[in-house]
């Protein structure tokens, strides 16, 4: 079995348009001020290039490869291989620079290195001040979390081993004093680069300051430390959603990523948001973009520097680390299912055959620990890449994951539950569209409407407007479908001892979809809504009422419907007593009646 790979560029021989757009004449200048840019003078990269490399990028195009070679295949894991480490092992004594150490997927990864990693040495967060609040607090606030509690309770002094280092991702330097960076480039060995900006409708500048330039600062930092053995960089696998097969490889970038950089300190903000949809092309959002060009940096400026990169899809609450469910935020399809728990969305556009492709929080954390081990300890000039996703192996399309979902959040409901779950998939948009009037906002207005009247502060308008943000955000990932090809990380497992696949899980054909999507409702019930198990009974009686309720209100619906319609047509109203005298006749030829 091959295994694609990306070869690291000495150097970026390809000019771009975009570039010579940078420094235009002086009318032009004022063109672009006065937003009259015109499309011939904002292309990709490929235009604008010499003919040689024209050629050049032509040929990487259809290949669907940025400089891709064929590497050996991935030798299998064998007892009596007296060479082998295990990852565990692998860690000790080594120190861990972490950024993103805060967000959703740091903690567990924190977490997971403190519990399987015994013997590490210390995890350096760079974690950023807030007003009012320094690092060492925060980092005390992360560590009295819930997901830390057994640490708390088994291991207090792991807790320890856990060092604050103030900075900001969107700095220079990142941020970090000058007595930190020699901290870090003293005792450094292994680099988690997870910070990142998820929001999709993330401005355009602000997202190249964190995604891009944040890697490139870190990337900086990196080729500082003494001893460094391996820089994991967290992408996304939706980064060439552009495409619909996606292999381990660095695409065709859309443009230069220092020109990128360059167009948002020159350009006027409010220039820039105007040419956001254009830059960004057949991507859906500022977040896939940069993402795609991060990569693109990574592998410039990465050199000589032993790098791979991990690209989740779409990530969700924990399968079984720390333990089952647990989740921290209302993202993705957390907070689309968290809605359909209260009742209070019912209908979205989906394809409902394609492939819903969600990988749980501590799979994508323990294959990036895999891959770093691997990186670490397998030296090679080879960037490379690990599509960490299900659809291959184990896909769960999105009819059977909303099918899952309704079944448990019925049979787990959360407390002050609106109505009873429902919803539907839909491709048919004008039909979404008046679903969605008649079932989320005229209800939202009505009870909206009787709160004030009752002087309470309404609410349920503002929530369904959110709810609709975040479904516009999700629909096209849910009306399309990918082939994320995972050949390395089906590599890596088999390099593992058994012991080690035991305790760094991220085989995700062992998930069983319906066990799990009821263990996720079960963790967004507590660790977001904060209600415990034992209110279960009382919620369950309530779902009773509803699920009444929501059969009379159908009932009601069709005969007030119905009787609309009689009103209206003498002709139905004439069709509707003959049938009911037919139907009479006929019963009385019954005997019995």
């Amino acid at each position: 079995m091959s295994h694609a790979v990306v070869k690291k560029p000495e150097t970026d021989t390809c000019n771009s348009s975009l570039k010579q757009s940078l420094h235009p004449a002086q009318s032009h200048d004022a063109k672009l001020l006065n937003g009259s840019l015109t499309s011939h003078q904002l292309q990709p990269r490929t235009n604008g290039l010499t003919h040689a490399a024209a050629s050049s990028a032509a040929s990487v195009a259809s290949s669907g490869r940025h400089n891709g070679e064929q590497s050996p295949s991935y030798e299998r894991y064998r007892a009596d291989d007296s060479s082998y480490v295990p990852v565990g092992q692998f860690f000790a004594g080594r120190s861990v620079f972490i950024t993103g150490g805060t967000g959703f997927m740091g903690k567990v990864l924190v977490e997971k290195l403190l519990r399987s990693c015994p013997d590490i040495r210390n995890i350096y967060l760079l974690i950023r001040p807030k007003r009012g609040q320094e690092v060492s607090a925060r980092l005390t606030e992360l560590l009295n979390a819930p997901l830390f509690e057994s640490l708390r309770r088994e291991k207090p002094k792991e807790l320890s081993k856990v060092i604050p280092i103030s900075g900001d991702i969107t700095s220079e330097e990142l941020g970090i004093s000058e007595k930190d960076q020699n901290l870090l480039c003293r005792n450094v060995s292994i680099v988690f680069h997870s910070a990142a900006t998820v929001k999709f409708d993330e401005k355009l500048k602000l997202s190249v300051t964190i995604n891009m330039l944040g890697t490139k600062r870190l990337v900086e930092l990196c080729h500082r430390m003494m001893s460094l053995d391996a820089l994991i960089h967290v992408s996304t696998a939706y980064c060439n959603c552009d495409r619909t097969d996606v292999e381990e490889v660095i695409y065709e970038r859309p443009y230069n990523p220092d020109d990128i950089i360059s167009l948002i300190n020159w350009l006027p903000e409010d220039i820039l948001d105007q040419l956001t949809p254009r830059l960004i092309g057949k991507r859906p959002n500022t977040y896939t973009f940069t993402k795609a060009l991060a990569e693109h940096m990574l592998l410039k400026e990465a050199g000589n520097l032993p790098v791979a990169i991990v690209r989740p899809s779409i990530v969700t609450a924990s399968l079984n680390e720390p333990f089952a469910g647990w989740v921290d935020n209302f993202n993705g399809p957390t907070g689309l299912v968290s809605a359909l728990a209260k009742g209070m969305f019912r209908t979205m556009m989906c394809e409902k055959n394609y492939v819903a492709d969600m990988v749980p929080v501590d799979i994508v954390i323990n294959l990036m620990i895999a891959a770093a081990w691997r990186t670490a300890t397998h030296k090679s000039n080879d960037l490379r890449i690990y599509n960490c996703c299900t659809g291959q192996r184990n896909p769960l399309i999105w009819s059977e994951f909303v099918k899952y979902a309704m079944c448990s959040v019925r049979k787990h409901p959360l407390e002050g539950c609106l109505w009873y779950p429902t919803g539907e998939l839909r491709m048919n948009r004008p039909m979404n569209t008046l679903n969605c009037i008649v079932k989320h906002f005229l209800p939202a207005y009505i009870v909206d409407g009787v709160a004030r009247l009752m002087g309470k502060k309404p609410f349920v308008v503002n929530v369904q407007n959110k709810i609709a943000k975040a479904v516009e955000c999700l629909e096209y990932f849910a009306t399309r479908q990918w082939r994320f090809k995972d050949d390395n990380v089906h590599g890596l497992l088999h390099t593992l001892s058994p012991k080690d696949r035991e305790i760094f899980v991220f085989d995700v054909r062992h998930i069983h979809w319906d066990k799990y999507v009821e263990r996720y409702v079960l963790g967004f019930r507590e660790f977001l809504f904060k209600q415990r198990p034992e209110s279960l009974p009382d919620s369950r009686k309530r779902m009773v009422r509803l699920y009444y309720l929501h059969q009379l209100t159908k009932l009601v619906a069709v005969l007030l419907t119905w009787r609309f319609l009689m009103s209206r047509s003498k002709r139905l109203n004439d069709m509707w007593s003959a049938f009911l005298d037919n139907a009479l006749k006929m019963a009385r030829l019954i005997p019995f009646l």
